[in-house]
């Protein structure tokens, strides 16, 4: 019996329709040595139908298993997967076509352990959902942490596009968090155990995200809340740049109050914080050609830091007090 080089793993709940345009894209793989294992987390609202669609197209397994959150569905994936490397996306990931051959042409060049690749927007995505994939791979909110540029030895895969030697499983058992950064504590135990890692720039998948700026908020509290608990089980792992949309968030509050008691303050204050938004709208409009993106690009970067910087506050608070 011959077995798949690579394993997709994707857990899901109550997202059908996003696992039928995931699995659509898989279709169109240049390079189709792969099985892709959908493992269904306590959904109510189930995706067989949609598995039985391409059941002639793809090699899949279905696994439906009770709600525990991703981490644990990845986990079970990686048991059930037969592959070499195992490879996890989000539900709401679309895979270029090219996907598996640039990691195929990347590994047979680089002895590398793990791997991770950058997110997109796509042009069929909503308006919002393309500000919302801006803003959170642009430097200008994230400093750079998500990656873009070419690296091997360390780098820190997310879970939305993220891969692995069969071996780095074994060794480290998957995710430990059950949600909630679950993939950067992971991504640090390898570097710990001393696996090699890499971004690779070609490997990129288009990301949708949420559909709302609700949905977005309560999405980056999430990332804020994560990246604590990530700290509390491996000291040093909060840095500064993980600190911004806090501090974001606090001269938010503090500016209205310079402008009533130190108006020279309060006016800097307030020009700075314009003058971020612009840049941050005309860097969108240089990398998506859209003024609706761009115009778009200043809400979701506010949600998107005021969101996180929340739910880090929130966390850290309740960590301090425990």
């Amino acid at each position: 019996m011959s077995f798949p080089v690579y394993s997709i793993i994707v857990p899901v709940y109550n997202r059908p329709q996003e696992v039928d345009e995931l699995l659509q894209s898989l279709t169109y793989q240049t390079y189709t040595n792969f099985e892709v294992v959908i493992v269904e987390d306590g959904s109510t609202l189930s995706s067989e139908e949609v598995v039985k669609k391409y059941t002639g197209q793809l090699s899949i397994q279905y696994v439906v298993k009770p709600n525990t959150g991703p981490g644990p569905s990845r986990n079970v994936g990686f048991d059930k997967a037969n592959g070499e490397y195992l490879v996890v996306f989000d539900s709401d990931c679309i895979i270029p076509e090219h996907y598996l051959m640039a990691v195929e042409k990347f590994l047979s060049q680089n002895n590398v352990d793990a791997w991770g690749g950058p997110d997109r927007g796509h042009s069929d995505f909503t308006l919002l959902q393309q500000a919302m994939g801006y803003t959170m791979s642009s430097f200008l909110t994230t400093g750079g942490i998500r990656g873009g540029k070419k690296s091997v030895g360390w780098f820190q895969p997310r879970s939305f596009n993220m891969g692995m030697r069969r071996s780095v499983f074994e060794k480290t058992r998957g995710f430990v968090f059950d949600r909630y950064a679950e993939d950067i504590e992971l991504s640090i135990r390898m570097k710990k155990m001393g696996f090699k890692t890499a971004l690779i720039p070609d490997a990129y998948v288009y990301h949708k995200r949420r559909t709302t700026f609700g949905q977005f908020f309560k999405q980056v509290s999430n990332f804020g809340k994560g990246r604590v608990l990530v700290g509390k089980a491996h000291r040093g792992e909060v840095k500064m740049t993980h600190w911004f949309p806090t501090l974001f968030l606090l001269g938010l509050v503090i500016t209205p109050l310079l402008v009533v008691f130190a108006p020279a303050l309060g006016k800097l204050a307030l020009a700075g914080y314009v003058l971020y938004f612009v840049a941050i709208a005309i860097d969108a409009f240089a990398q998506t050609k859209s003024p609706a993106v761009a115009v778009l690009s200043i809400p979701s970067a506010f949600i998107q830091l005021t969101g996180y910087g929340w739910g880090f506050l929130k966390e850290y608070g309740g960590a301090k007090k425990g």
